[in-house]
C-alpha cells in the first residue's frame, strides 16, 4: 500500500509530548522558585499552566523537534518534508 506522506505519526506525537514535557518542567520550576511544592499542586492545574506556557513559548516545539531527531524518533525535520 502506497503511503501519501513519508512521515510517521508516532514521530509527530513524540514532538508534541516532548514539547508538553518541557513546558510542564518549566512550570514546576516556576512553582519551586515561588516556594510552592509542585507535588502539592493538582496535576490538572499544572497541565493547564503548562498549556498556557507552551502557547506563550512556541520555541519549545523546535527544541522538541531537535530532541526527537537526536533520539531517532524522526528521521528529518517535519517542515523539510513538505518541500
Amino acid at each position: 500500500m502506497a503511503r501519501a506522506k513519508s512521515f510517521s505519526h508516532i514521530g509527530n506525537h513524540a514532538i508534541n509530548v516532548l514539547a508538553r514535557l518541557a513546558a510542564k518542567k518549566a512550570v514546576q520550576e516556576q512553582l519551586r522558585a515561588q516556594g510552592v511544592r509542585a507535588t502539592l499542586v493538582k496535576p490538572a492545574e499544572i497541565a493547564a499552566r503548562a498549556k498556557v506556557y507552551l502557547d506563550a513559548n512556541p520555541h519549545l516545539y523546535e527544541e522538541a523537534i531537535q530532541r526527537a531527531l537526536r533520539m531517532g524518533l524522526i528521521k528529518q525535520h517535519p517542515l523539510a518534508m513538505e518541500r
